[in-house]
């Protein structure tokens, strides 16, 4: 079957976050990425697609993400080119709150010092590359400077990076859920990759409607990395969930949206503890008193 590549020219932050909501999906793009035009400075998004490419689909997702239209290039692939690699470039390792996430293609050896995560680009639901991501770890470094959380669980948990994170600093174990059964299997392999499987427990759920969430509440830490949409509506449930003077960390929204989510859980009787701006988004760590 042909394939096509579409692209389009965004702000590193933004190129970044569709890469996180394209790769969500099953239905839009076999692999997407984000790299840097080393001539030109400018940042590009990618993706590969059978072809043809649901442009309709790509341009409704980016309004959503980013909240504007964006204008998509459909190229033809050669077939002879080596797309693996090409989608790793400008995928350059990244460091936060004292965490090193990195792929397969890095040889060098993590930095003295720091917490290794290895996450493999070629892989759905986000490298660690985000700011959504890098804000979370950053979130969880400054926590675990506090206190040290016992119950921890990673709500839409991806590819398992933030439960991965915890885990490696606490050596305790993590519940880690998400709505999608790729997801699930993806942590689980992650966790084998980064010597930690007796300590994640990726579960499939949505939202927190699972047996097995509920019979480990209450959590004292609670970790979503979703969108807005999905925080707000869940604030009872993961306010719920958490212990009294537990913590909340929150992200995947845009900072035009957190005043919205932060108020959702208000409502619920958390307080905001510290805010975290990388770029065009926010993660929130709030608790519950």
């Amino acid at each position: 079957m042909s394939q096509d590549q579409i692209s389009t020219p965004l702000t590193k932050d933004q190129a970044y976050a569709l890469v996180d909501a394209v790769m969500e999906r099953d239905d839009l793009a076999i692999t997407a990425s984000a790299h840097e035009d080393t001539e030109t400075g400018e940042w590009v998004f990618e993706a590969t697609c059978d072809s043809p490419p649901d442009v309709e689909a790509f341009q409704a997702l980016a309004r959503e993400i980013l909240g504007n239209d964006v204008g998509f290039s459909v190229d033809p692939i050669d077939a002879d080119a080596d797309w693996v690699t090409r989608s790793l470039e400008g995928l350059r390792p990244v460091a936060a709150g004292g965490f090193y996430v990195y792929g397969s293609h890095e040889t060098g050896a993590p930095p003295a010092g720091t917490t290794p995560i290895h996450i493999d680009a070629a892989q759905a639901f986000g490298t660690g590359h985000h700011e959504t991501t890098t804000g979370c770890l950053e979130a969880i470094d400054r926590l675990l400077k506090r206190r040290r959380p016992y119950r921890t669980i990673d709500v839409g948990t991806g590819t398992g990076i933030l439960a991965i994170a915890v885990a490696k600093r606490t050596r305790l174990k993590v519940l880690a859920s998400d709505i999608d059964p790729l997801a699930v299997r993806t942590t689980a392999e992650n966790a084998r990759l980064n010597a930690v499987p007796a300590l994640i427990r990726p579960i499939l759920a949505t939202g927190v409607a699972n047996r097995e969430i509920a019979m480990g509440a209450p959590y004292d830490l609670v970790i979503a990395n979703i969108l807005a949409g999905p925080l707000v509506a869940l604030a009872p449930d993961l306010v719920r969930l958490t212990e009294r003077g537990g913590t909340i960390i929150l992200s995947g929204l845009l900072n035009t949206q957190s005043t919205r989510v932060l108020a959702a859980y208000r409502q619920q009787g958390a307080v905001l503890r510290e805010r975290i701006v990388r770029g065009d988004w926010t993660t929130l760590t709030i608790e519950k008193p």
